[in-house]
């Protein structure tokens, strides 16, 4: 990449900000996920941690949008890393046994205001990302940032479930609070020329035309839809404390570990694509991606051994990482500078919420059909998705890059 020493400068510490607060944000998910499932034995339960999330965040989301196109975009992003500080603190205060009530409640109310901490963090990054960068580097910097984003996705699982097998829950949610207020650091130092805030709109009307913006243009659209319903079906993750105690009878331990697997490829597709960014068949490869992501989901609750099973959740990982590059490149290229905050919003809404949905979904089949035929049916309707996609999105099919330089 050809970056001034200011750009490299500001970079390096937007990623640091990204791997700290994706760990944090990791390390999170899997002790809460297991201390739920320790209280209640019930996948339902799981699925409810993301419907705990999923409603403050949707709520929150566009206006997040809104707030950091107008006014700054860095500053929210700090103040959503102290709330996860925050949060980190009262989660080990409960499993400390130092507050009073029902913990479920209490673990419930913290992963709840966790969601309005994410609302903001998309918005800030992607604002951050594109007036930092120059915009021929989108596609390898997106490559970077995709590999620093499962690099928290690798370690903040596996730092997680360690910790909690080996220490105990309480150190670390701890461990999480010193992550967030880290994360804060890194972005509150960046220093960069932000353009003046724009007039405010009325917010509604501000918040209609970045939906407008998104609904008119089908190559967005279709990138989102295809990663929101992938992901909404997809999701075998949510319900690996399951699949860890009642099916491969192993501990926390190896519940990090397999809560990383996925990110591992993705990690290594992201470094991979960041020294060889796909030009060409641009389209082609993301719905190619998405559709072995739904046939490893298949095969990976088929596998029935945790070996066959950690690898192809490496497999999973790999093509989530050529997808998640491909759609950050082409919503970045695509998005005019001063809609990028509430575009990566309504991103935040098709792709972070579908994450949570997906976890409602992914409980609720569970409960009705068992657990190993749910995420079956996941998989399979992750791969309805990309045949209906790939009929009905002709210009996100074809698409080169190329295009939107």
């Amino acid at each position: 990449m050809q970056l001034s020493p200011n750009e490299k400068g500001a970079f390096r510490k937007l990623l640091s900000f990204r791997v700290t607060i994706v760990l944090a944000y990791q390390v999170i998910a899997v002790v809460a996920g297991w201390h739920i499932y320790e209280l209640t034995h019930d996948p339902l339960a799981l699925g409810m941690i993301g419907l705990a999330e999923v409603i403050p965040f949707f709520c929150c989301t566009l206006f997040a949008g809104h707030a950091v196109d107008h006014y700054s975009r860095n500053m929210f992003g700090v103040a959503a890393s102290v709330m996860l500080v925050l949060n980190s603190l009262l989660l080990a205060a409960v499993s400390a046994g130092m507050v009073a009530g029902n913990p479920a409640a209490w673990i419930y109310g913290a992963v709840g205001s966790g969601g309005i901490a994410r609302a903001f963090i998309g918005p800030s990054y992607n604002s951050m990302f594109a007036l930092i960068l120059p915009r021929r580097e989108f596609a390898r910097a997106a490559g970077i940032g995709s590999s620093a984003f499962q690099l928290g996705l690798v370690a903040g699982p596996a730092l997680g479930g360690l910790i909690t097998g080996f220490s105990g829950k309480t150190p670390a949610y701890a461990t999480a609070a010193i992550l967030s207020a880290a994360a804060a650091l890194s972005l509150f130092s960046i220093r960069m020329k932000e353009p003046p805030p724009k007039e405010s709109a009325p917010i509604f009307r501000s918040i209609g035309e970045g939906l407008r913006f998104v609904f008119s243009n089908q190559i967005v659209l279709g990138a989102l839809s295809l990663d929101m319903f992938a992901v909404l079906f997809g999701g075998a993750i949510s319900m690996l404390p399951a699949f860890i105690r009642d099916v491969f009878h192993s501990g926390p331990e190896m519940l990090g570990i397999m809560r990383a697997a996925p990110a591992v490829g993705a990690m290594a597709t992201g470094l991979f694509l960041a020294r060889n960014p796909i030009g060409s068949h641009a389209g082609r490869w993301l719905l190619g991606a998405v559709g072995g992501f739904g046939l490893c989901i298949i095969l990976f609750a088929l596998s029935g051994e945790i070996m066959a099973a950690g690898i192809l959740l490496v497999f999973s990982g790999i093509c989530d990482g050529v997808s998640v590059v491909m759609r950050s490149t082409i919503i970045q290229l695509s998005t005019p500078d001063d809609m990028r905050g509430r575009v990566s919003a309504i991103n935040g809404i098709f792709i972070g919420s579908s994450n949570e949905l997906g976890s409602v979904e992914s409980g609720i089949a569970a409960r009705l059909l068992g657990l190993v035929p749910s995420v079956i049916f996941g998989g399979i309707m992750t791969l309805g998705v990309v045949a209906v996609t790939t009929r009905l999105a002709p210009r996100l099919r074809d698409l080169e890059l190329r295009d939107l330089q």
